[in-house]
């Protein structure tokens, strides 16, 4: 058996409904001022309405701060830090996607320490302490309610990491009816987003461990079992719970057996090109499981048993070829855009794209097969033209 270590949120409330209780959780913590970290369009939604009411009703101060932005820059992540020192917030919660999420996390941190966010760029870099931490997802996709990570988009447009253990919150609070309202495209992007953590996770090149795998079959199970049914249906609770189940079931796995080329690859086309992030996983995620495939087949062909049970394909080279062309069939049928001049990308623009890929050593040195600069330029030339990645 590996070594491994293996790190999860210490409190999880999963429930219809949950976000009417949070009042309750806050006064666990004995706070009495709250920094609410959101964007416009969740909170004009009336997604944060629940739980604003119950902490007035509960005599809690609220300062809001909703001017999170996708793929969330630098200066708002500091523009809020500093809204929650000035305000003498005792605790942070977020109620949005993964850019809430993640802004609230270092919020918390960066409110509560002297570090810079220029300084804690990478692995372990952050040590100190943070603000208690709730944070409530409004997407099935990102997971970040229960991972160590989060994603910045630099000055010039680079997205780095921040990992570490104090960006675990003190409570991931779900609730299924917060994304009823999903529209069918966000569904498609954010569930396949869930879908790439799962697989990258059960692939993962040096952390992938026996609590992580089970994770991830899970995830990829309730995933690929409901996301048709989500895009097409966005009113059915069931699916719509057993999509946010997955998504952080999948969180819970790449928190510990780290994502990479697709993550790595998907990253430049948000920061660039502003495309969000669970779509620009999907655009080149068929493309780097085929160049994958050589080196990562027989876990491939084990992916398969879960996305399509009962195939009969007769040996891992075809289970994985099934296992593939299932993925493609799931974004196809979710009606997710298949190349990357879909969304504005054209042949002059990859060399940049390849260029960025290859800073995000972080995530690439997780992906099962070796990557060089040429390799995801062919990756990116692939993806632009809705062929597949050559082996």
């Amino acid at each position: 058996m590996i070594p491994f270590t293996f790190q999860a949120p210490a409190n999880i409330l999963f429930e219809a409904g949950a976000s009417r209780k949070i009042a309750a959780r806050v006064q666990d913590y004995d706070a009495r001022h709250v920094l609410l970290v959101t964007d416009k369009g969740v909170r004009g939604a009336g997604l944060t309405r629940d739980a604003e009411a119950a902490l007035a009703a509960a005599g809690i101060a609220l300062t809001v701060f909703e001017d999170v932005v996708a793929d969330p820059p630098s200066h708002v992540i500091e523009a809020a830090a500093e809204l929650c020192r000035s305000q003498g917030v005792d605790l942070v919660l977020s109620i949005g996607g993964g850019s809430a999420l993640d802004t609230a996390k270092l919020v918390a941190y960066l409110a509560k320490t002297p570090d810079r966010l220029d300084d804690i760029y990478g692995v372990g870099l952050a040590k100190g302490e943070r603000l208690p931490l709730l944070l409530v997802p409004t997407t099935a996709g990102t997971g970040s309610e229960v991972t160590p990570i989060a994603i910045v988009t630099t000055p010039t447009t680079e997205k780095k990491g921040v990992v570490s253990p104090r960006l675990i919150p003190d409570w991931a609070i779900l609730d299924p009816e917060l994304t009823l309202g999903l529209p069918a495209h966000v569904t498609a992007a954010t569930g396949i987003d869930a879908m790439v953590h799962a697989i990258e996770a059960y692939t993962s090149k040096i952390k992938k461990n026996p609590m992580s795998d089970q994770l991830a079959l899970k995830a990829l199970e309730l995933l690929s079992r409901n996301i048709r049914t989500v895009c097409t249906n966005g009113q059915d609770l069931e699916a719509r719970s057993q999509m946010l189940l997955g998504s952080m079931l999948a969180g819970m796995a790449f928190a510990n057996a780290p994502v990479a080329a697709v993550h790595a690859l998907a990253y430049p086309i948000g920061a660039i090109f502003h495309v969000p992030h669970g779509l620009s996983n999907a655009l080149v995620m068929p493309h780097v499981l085929a160049f994958n495939r050589p080196v990562a087949e027989a876990l491939y062909a084990e992916l398969a048993d879960v996305v399509k049970p009962g195939h009969q394909a007769c040996s891992a080279a075809e289970a994985a070829g099934v296992f593939i062309a299932e993925i493609v069939a799931l974004c196809r049928d979710c009606q997710v855009p298949d190349t990357l001049a879909a969304v504005g990308i054209a042949e002059k623009d990859l060399a940049k794209l390849a260029e960025d890929a290859m800073k995000q050593t972080r995530l690439l040195v997780n992906n099962p097969r070796e990557l060089d600069y040429q390799q995801t330029f062919e990756i990116y030339r692939s993806a632009l033209l809705g062929r597949g990645a050559a082996a």
